[in-house]
């Protein structure tokens, strides 16, 4: 029977083309419209580590002091940071900041360049499930001891050494950072989440970092921060010793918790960290503590998909419900004028349902029509904002879910628009119709 209703829906569309056309671009329009923005938004709300999102916790600290707002500090200072990294409670754990180099190619005919880096321990790179193509992380021990070693990925190894995709092995060759040699010890994939959960104050869709340095070397080589820093309080800083020491919001930490137990345990210790910096001076709030919270919140807390982002759905959305409205008047229309060879049907003993069946199967072929069409009319779009936006391209690619939910809400918004004029029509008297021809 649906293939009897098919046949008679492309048979009633190809007899009036123009209204056929007609509501298939105003259902078009509306998708396009509506999936471009929600693409974008479905993207930007990604959580890249989904299926470790209850392992993986960022960790902050309420430690202002009293005069400050109550705001929870987003970072950590460098003396809470190597407080926490002795602890043995998490799976993993890793520091990390955003830092920079000039790049002194060994080639003389690449000329020298800025490129950033993140200073972090060698879990991360297993915290954050980066693959490797050469090598590995550095030894857990140069976490404690640093070495000038690094890793670096792929686009960065191309673009010093050559080859294509890291093809080249340069594991055990050495990079000219600031006019300090590193070695390379592993080279990975491109490691380009977004949003970047493990860094939202440089961007949460800044592109990822090249380069990799020990977090051991920071007392060292005294890298500045790149990133967002941030105090609470005046101090006189004019050594790097004492900005190790200062109060100062600096830096990330990120721990693996293997469930709800170690999480317990977890914040026990952070809680123990509280009592003991009390003791000596600092953590002098009421409300001094220690919050964990894992990918998913951290994303959500942080708003990196803002208001303006949903309103814009929204508000795409409310111009999909017109083109839906204005479907329906092209649908009523459509129908009542065929209402005198519904009635020869519902003379010949087609009910009323076998009749409302048969013209939602024709609203439904409207709106898959209208979804095609309203697929391209999605591509258009995407491609259109990338044309405008620079580093807009990871947020422009439609996945197989968003090409899906095109048919899906197009077929819908169809049904939808064609319920009450399939109702309309399939009320209709046939005796009255019969007697007027």
């Amino acid at each position: 029977m649906l293939n009897y209703y098919l046949k008679l829906s492309w048979l009633s569309l190809r007899q009036t083309p123009v209204i056929s056309a007609l509501m298939v671009l105003v259902i078009a329009i509306g998708i396009g419209v509506s999936m471009t923005t929600l693409t974008v938004y479905h993207l930007k709300n990604i959580n890249p580590m989904a299926h470790k999102n209850e392992r993986l916790l960022t960790v902050q600290l309420q430690t202002k002091g009293e005069a400050s707002d109550a705001a929870l500090p987003e970072q950590l200072t460098y003396q809470d940071v190597m407080q926490l990294r002795q602890s043995d409670i998490p799976v993993r754990q890793a520091a990390m900041y955003r830092t920079g180099f000039t790049v002194q190619p060994v080639n003389p005919e690449i000329k020298p360049f800025i490129e950033r880096a993140r200073v972090t321990d060698s879990a991360f790179f297993t915290l954050f499930d980066v693959e490797f193509i050469h090598g590995g992380p550095w030894d857990k021990q140069l976490d404690e001891i640093g070495d000038n070693v690094t890793v670096i990925t792929a686009d960065f190894n191309d673009k010093l050494f050559g080859g294509q995709d890291g093809s080249v092995n340069s594991v055990g060759r050495t990079i000219d950072l600031n006019g300090v040699q590193y070695t390379v010890v592993g080279v990975i994939r491109d490691y380009d989440p977004a949003p970047k959960f493990y860094d939202l104050n440089n961007g949460a869709f800044d592109s990822g970092d090249d380069i990799h340095i020990p977090f051991s070397l920071t007392p060292v080589h005294h890298y500045p921060s790149w990133g967002s820093t941030v105090s609470w309080k005046s101090e006189k800083i004019s050594t790097p010793l004492q900005w190790l020491q200062s109060e100062i919001f600096w830096l990330q930490f990120w721990v693996e918790i293997d469930g709800p137990q170690m999480q317990a345990q977890y914040q026990d210790y952070l809680n123990a960290h509280i009592v003991q910096q009390r003791e000596i001076g600092r953590f002098s709030r009421a409300d001094a503590g220690a919050v964990l919270s894992n990918v998913r919140q951290w994303l959500d807390s942080k708003e990196v998909v803002g208001s303006d982002s949903r309103v814009l759905v929204g508000l795409s959305f409310m111009f999909l419900v017109v083109c839906v409205v204005n479907t329906v008047g092209l649908l009523l229309a459509r129908f009542l004028r065929r209402a005198p060879q519904v009635g020869v049907r519902r003379a010949l003993g087609a009910s009323q349902l076998e009749v409302f069946k048969q013209h939602l199967v024709e609203v439904a072929l409207v709106g898959f029509c209208g979804g095609l069409l309203g697929l391209l009319f999605t591509f258009l779009g995407l491609s259109g904002l990338r044309s405008v936006f620079s580093n807009f391209e990871r947020f422009s690619q439609i996945d197989l879910t968003m090409t899906l939910a095109v048919f899906v809400i197009a077929i819908v918004s169809s049904l939808l628009a064609g319920v009450y004029p399939a109702y309309r029509i399939c009320q209709t008297n046939p005796a009255t119709l019969l007697k007027t021809q």
